[in-house]
């Protein structure tokens, strides 16, 4: 009987990074629309990746069958 390989979730590939190390990393938000009245230094601060939580970068890992 033939095996099948197990897919990635796309929709969760899409939003999140594992580094080589197994951090998980995501786009912070708030960055949509309305960006004229932040601060520029809010908004240089949300262009970087935060990690996720420990409990929820558990269940995205397994999400990506990692």
């Amino acid at each position: 009987m033939k095996t099948y390989k197990q897919k990635t979730r796309k929709s969760i590939s899409k939003r999140f990074k594992v580094t080589k190390t197994g951090k998980v990393l995501r786009m912070p938000s708030g960055q949509d629309h309305l960006l004229s009245k932040q601060a520029s230094s809010k908004r240089r601060r949300l262009r970087k990746l935060v990690e996720v939580s420990a409990g929820e970068a558990k269940k995205i890992k397994k999400l990506l069958k990692i």
